[in-house]
């Protein structure tokens, strides 16, 4: 069984199949669920040292943070590599 990997940067990648969603990291309540996962051990940064633009959450509650803006990510996602503006606001 083939595992389809995306990259979220600098040479980082993660399972697709993984993936639960992909946030902007700007909302409070994002911030709080970042400090927690910290606080337990389940936060990747992948952000090499830059800011943070996207937030992956995964199924197995760990919180990876990406330096790619989220729309760029949900883009990789998609099968044929692109989404529509209005699958991204929805």
């Amino acid at each position: 069984m083939s595992q389809n990997l995306i990259s979220i940067g600098f040479g980082n990648s993660v399972v697709s199949r993984r993936v639960v969603a992909i946030i902007s990291p700007n909302a409070a309540p994002i911030r709080r669920l970042r400090d927690e996962a910290r606080e337990e051990k389940r936060l990747i940064d992948a952000t090499q040292g830059r800011r943070t633009r996207a937030v992956v959450i995964t199924d197995s509650n760990h919180v990876i943070l990406s330096a790619i803006q989220a729309e760029t990510l949900a883009q990789r996602f998609s099968p044929s590599g692109s989404l529509a503006k209005e699958d991204l606001e929805e």
